[in-house]
């Protein structure tokens, strides 16, 4: 209600905003009110006071984030209704470029923006500051279509960020894209330099639907044959597992998934059953270090056939027994079985906060 209330509020939080309406009953203070509700660990305010209206510099509706980063405020005058005013929020609640660490790892995954461009670097590297100044400039021609993402290589927290985007700390500076919807794609920024124009090329590429998935891939192992289960990895699936001359079984695996531990040597058993069976091949493959273009794994282990003479790929959901895997292979994928069986996804075990209200006075 006074301009006291309104320094009180800037202090309760790194981030807050104030809807500023001549009328607190009107459309826009309804809609805003509305997003208020929805939109949790940002402290609200509304106001019509005119001496606040005066202090903030405002003659009209608005709708003003105050941030103690970057810019320092950010005002919506236009097109104020649920969606822009949940899109200006989206978009200007976090740092132009945010650092990732386990305070902001939600923020970054549970927002709305769902294209993410990150940059892996060292911050005691000699290039450091000036690379994160070009990718902060090249952050703000994006700003409300990908959020510009810091992951410090040398925080050993993030190591399982590396390793999903198949980096090693030796691989940094490196700048990777991903969407976060459906597949989870990767694109991989390719110029050496890591410059403004260059990074701004090529998220514009990605938007223009102009650059190519980035497919992890190991190096196919000097006897990645030789074991009765063979070893495939991205550069040599293909020729393998389509392979319409035998019927392939393969098992994509994760190093730290307990299931596929346990599968193991049932499927050491399984191979050595069929080791001397020219049409068919037992295969495995590590899903977390090698990535298909036609085939995403949501979860550990994911089994499935490609039968002789056939494009079809057929998922097992029976019991992972020797008996049970036998017959999927030996019907060629018709005895897929219907039995439940244990699988793991990469985000198991792991939960979102949550309970937060959010906040909101008036002024």
């Amino acid at each position: 209600k006074t301009v006291d209330d309104v320094n009180k509020l800037k202090e309760a939080g790194d981030v807050v905003v104030i809807g500023v309406f001549k009328d607190t009953d009107g459309d826009h203070a309804a809609a805003y009110l509305q997003v208020a509700k929805t939109l949790e660990g940002i402290p609200f305010g509304i106001t019509s006071n005119k001496k606040v209206l005066k202090e903030l510099e405002v003659t009209n509706d608005a709708i003003i984030l105050l941030k103690k980063f970057d810019e320092g405020r950010v005002d919506l005058t236009t097109s104020i209704d649920e969606n822009s005013i949940r899109e200006f929020i989206q978009a200007n609640q976090l740092p132009i470029v945010v650092d990732f660490n386990t305070e902001s790892a939600q923020k970054i995954f549970g927002g709305d923006i769902k294209v993410h461009t990150l940059f892996f670097g060292s911050r005691t590297s000699d290039t450091y500051e000036k690379q994160r100044e070009e990718f902060h400039t090249a952050a703000k021609e994006f700003r409300g279509k990908t959020l510009f993402v810091f992951v410090d290589s040398d925080d050993v927290e993030n190591e399982r960020v590396l390793e999903f985007f198949g980096l090693k700390t030796s691989d940094v500076p490196a700048v990777r894209l991903i969407t976060l919807q459906d597949d989870m794609t990767k694109y991989k920024f390719e110029p050496s330099d890591i410059t403004s124009n260059n990074l701004i090329d090529f998220v514009r590429g990605f938007f223009d639907g102009k650059l190519k998935p980035h497919l992890l891939s190991q190096e196919i192992p000097d006897d990645w044959d030789k074991a009765p289960v063979k070893v495939l990895v991205g550069k040599n699936f293909n020729e393998v597992a389509k392979d319409k001359t035998k019927t392939v079984l393969v098992t994509f695996v994760a190093p730290w998934c307990g299931h596929c531990k346990q599968l193991t040597p049932i499927y050491e058993q399984l191979g050595e059953k069929y080791k001397d069976n020219a049409d068919v091949v037992v295969a495995k493959m590590d899903a977390t270090a090698n990535e298909l273009e036609d085939i995403k794994i949501q979860s550990f282990p994911t089994i499935k056939l490609f039968p002789k003479g056939s494009d079809e790929v057929i998922d097992y959901h029976g019991a992972r027994t020797v008996e049970g895997l036998s017959k999927f292979i030996d019907s060629n994928g018709a005895e897929s079985g219907t039995a439940p069986t244990t699988e793991e996804s990469p985000e198991e075990g792991e939960e979102a906060d949550e309970d937060e209200e959010p906040m909101h006075e008036d002024l």
